[in-house]
């Protein structure tokens, strides 16, 4: 089991910026890369970033590259997204997850195995 203990959501301004945390704790040898999805609400759950935890690889949804960073922290077990420039189309639950297997970074929700709680985005024009 991994588990997943997301941070750092709020509310801010459009504009501005937030960097959300993503706490890794069991068997994190299991994890070969970490996600950040987001749900709007009535919408689906998005692919937002990830990040493998080897080598650092990294890949972005097109509408947050140059806005977001997704960076990681081996010594702590930590992914972080740093949010900045942030939209009120930004506005989501922000969901960290457990990628099982490589070698490619995945992109859509069924490639990871655990989930954290979420955390909340509001972002105000």
């Amino acid at each position: 089991q991994v588990q997943l203990v997301e941070s750092g959501g709020g509310l801010v301004q459009s504009g501005g910026s937030l960097r959300l945390s993503c706490a890794a704790s069991g068997r994190i040898f299991s994890s070969y890369a970490m996600g950040w999805f987001r749900q709007a609400p009535g919408k689906e759950r998005d692919f937002v970033a990830a990040i493998s935890w080897s080598y650092g690889g990294t890949a972005y949804t097109d509408s947050v590259k140059g806005r977001f960073t997704i960076s990681r922290d081996n010594a702590k077990n930590t992914v972080y997204l740093q949010m900045n420039s942030l939209k009120p189309e930004d506005t989501a639950v922000y969901y960290c997850a457990s990628q099982p297997r490589g070698p490619r970074l995945g992109t859509t929700g069924n490639e990871y195995n655990y989930w954290g709680q979420g955390t909340q985005v509001t972002v105000s024009s």
